[in-house]
């Protein structure tokens, strides 16, 4: 009987549902998901490559901004080639140990994501209404210190719920609802009682998403009443501009994030979470780099002198 509940609990392997009800939709997601990691790719590759060579952005904004669109390829990276994999072979299954990282990884991402939104609203944040203490307050000691911190608060997360997610017990070839192994997903193909996961998902996921969100709400409160305050037009479009795409970003990211992990119907409506996660595990990332670019006079220049300076060299 012991060997039979070992075996129980630690299948050989997980077969991932996905979109496996639509057989029709293949081909074209496929084609949907190859152009979203694309482009995903190439965006946040050119962001860190511009922010990198350009010493004019070598700044804690875009510090912040680089570790952004790194976490962006990292979690993108985590889920999409498998499910294009999946897609293209009709090759579902996934092992054991492989579903164990893909969630680890995916956790541990997507929190220091959450984290790290928090961070770069608190850079705004002093940078507006202290500007005289912002060299002092993010130096680079700093700013290093708050991205470790966010990556350690990724890391506690994605072990906690991935601990609690493979001691539950799986029966056979376990199908998992989903076109990755994510946390809500992994604990319905469960055959066990998964009231304690439940409770330390919403529990985990509520902490993280009040704390960042709290940090974030309250930097802009402070940031809206300085910017009303300063009699400079330009210094007020400014300050918005720089602004408006950091909670463009906040909002695309929380209002889906929520849905998925701090609420119980995620748990109970399989579907509508697979599109969501579409949408956070591929369309925000994409977006990231085009939303901090596209309004981003600085980000423009840097493309501008970067290009300048290869077709200098090219001559």
């Amino acid at each position: 009987n012991g060997d039979n509940t070992f075996l129980s609990h630690r299948v050989a392997e997980f077969i991932l549902e996905g979109f496996r009800d639509h057989p029709e939709l293949q081909i074209i997601l496929f084609v949907v998901f190859l152009v979203l990691y694309v482009t995903t790719l190439v965006g946040n590759s050119g962001m860190i490559a511009i922010i990198s060579a350009d010493t004019h952005l070598h700044t804690p904004m875009y510090f912040f901004l680089r570790n952004l669109s790194f976490l962006d390829l990292c979690y993108s990276s985590v889920i999409a080639p498998k499910a294009l994999t999946s897609f293209f072979t009709q090759n579902q299954t996934i092992s054991y140990a492989g579903c164990v990282a893909q969630l680890l990884l995916f956790s541990l991402f997507i929190t220091t994501e959450g984290f790290l939104l928090a961070v770069m609203a608190y850079d705004r944040f002093i940078a507006i209404c202290y500007p005289l203490l912002y060299p002092i307050m993010m130096s680079r000691k700093s700013c290093q210190q708050l991205v470790a911190a966010s990556y350690a608060c990724g890391c506690a997360n994605g072990v906690i719920q991935t601990s609690f997610s493979f001691r539950l017990r799986f029966c056979g070839s376990s199908q998992i609802n989903h076109f990755f192994c994510d946390i809500p997903a992994v604990m319905k193909a469960s055959v066990t009682d998964t009231y304690v996961n439940k409770v330390v998902m919403f529990a985990f996921c509520n902490v993280i998403i009040v704390i960042t969100t709290v940090a974030i709400f309250t930097s802009y409160a402070y940031i809206l009443s300085t910017i009303l305050k300063t009699r400079s037009a330009e210094g007020r479009y400014k300050a918005f501009s720089t602004c408006a795409s950091h909670m463009m970003a906040v909002s695309l990211f929380y209002g889906t994030v929520f849905f998925i992990y701090a609420q119980p119907a995620a748990i109970f409506t399989p579907n509508q979470s697979k599109m969501v996660s579409v949408f956070y595990t591929l369309v925000i990332p994409m977006l990231n780099p085009l939303i901090y670019s596209l309004r981003n006079k600085d980000v423009k220049e840097g493309l501008g002198r970067m290009m300048g300076k290869r077709l200098f060299s090219m001559n």
